[in-house]
């Protein structure tokens, strides 16, 4: 007997999912209530246990959005568990015992290999990629919606990183989600400024008691961006997630601090990037904001200058 797994409804006014991740493989046997598949929804993430024991057929992909009550695989319950191989047994087969048959099956996989999910196609022909230029990692090499989703235009990465570490993550549909829905409340409604006040009377003094001192030592003057800069390095250190950009479906952190400031340019303000300022002492982050502020005000400013900030 064929049975046909279908999505359950994880709740209320949900109707679509997306298949995180497969727990098992095409052609495994799998036993009842055993977790097949974690299935992501915009409000949680769940387990999607085997309904019977028996042989599974995949039927979707990871990174598949797919509806409440689709069929995403099959189980043969008919079929008895295999016995396992041993690994002198597995080592006899070999490609060239392979019937010709066989190995006719296996040519029309290959052609097959670059057929995409509908979901994959629709992104694929949203953005004008051929299917051909794609690399898939579904059964059989079938392109899914995660191939065709790392297929577009990327952010240039290699630009920020300048070659030191980043952590990529793939996020899950409730962060895309609420990411999603907290871009769309910025873009469609009025925003806020706040504006709160901060007791600086001890910086006022170090830099009153310095001043001259500093001056002479650094050929550059002790202001507040430094302070500013230094603040927001350990408050970055402290909260992560807000030093970390989006790109795709993934979650980019980095281990350095690029701080974009504003100076005053000819043409207006100009927001340069000072980089590595976890490593600068004051006055090195002084001194680079004079050299971009000149640069700027003499209008020698390059788009490399202005690149690759983490944090504005």
């Amino acid at each position: 007997m064929i049975l046909e797994m279908k999505v359950p409804s994880p709740g209320e006014s949900i109707s679509e999912v997306e298949i995180a991740q497969w727990l098992v493989q095409d052609g495994d046997y799998v036993e009842k209530d055993q977790t097949i598949a974690e299935v992501d929804s915009d409000k949680a993430t769940l387990d999607l246990p085997a309904e019977e024991s028996g042989v599974i057929t995949l039927k979707a992909d990871e990174g598949d959005a797919v509806m409440v009550g689709q069929v995403v695989c099959l189980i043969d319950t008919s079929a008895k568990q295999p016995k396992k191989k041993n690994k002198l047994e597995n080592n006899l087969v070999k490609k060239d015992s392979l019937p010709l048959e066989d190995d006719k099956t296996l040519h029309q996989s290959l052609n097959e290999v670059r057929i995409p999910s509908p979901a994959a196609t629709k992104i694929l022909d949203e953005k004008g990629i051929d299917p051909s230029f794609v690399k898939g990692s579904g059964r059989g090499g079938r392109i899914s919606k995660q191939d065709a989703l790392k297929a577009l235009p990327k952010v240039d990465i290699d630009a920020i990183t300048r070659d030191r570490k980043v952590e990529s993550k793939k996020m899950s549909l409730l962060r895309r989600k609420v990411s999603e829905r907290l871009v769309s409340v910025k873009n469609q409604t009025a925003m806020l400024t706040t504006f709160n006040e901060v007791n600086m009377s001890s910086i006022f003094e170090l830099r009153k008691k310095y001043k001259e001192e500093f001056i002479a030592k650094h050929d550059v003057g002790l202001g507040f961006m430094s302070f500013f800069t230094k603040a927001v390095v350990h408050a970055l250190k402290e909260f992560p997630d807000v030093h970390s950009m989006i790109d795709g479906d993934h979650q980019i952190k980095f281990d350095f601090y690029d701080i974009s400031i504003a100076v005053s340019g000819p043409k207006g303000l100009m927001v340069p990037v000072v980089r590595d300022c976890q490593d600068l002492t004051f006055s090195g982050i002084e001194s680079e904001i004079k050299r971009l502020a000149i640069k700027a005000r003499d209008g020698e400013i390059t788009v490399e200058d202005m690149s690759g900030g983490t944090f504005t």
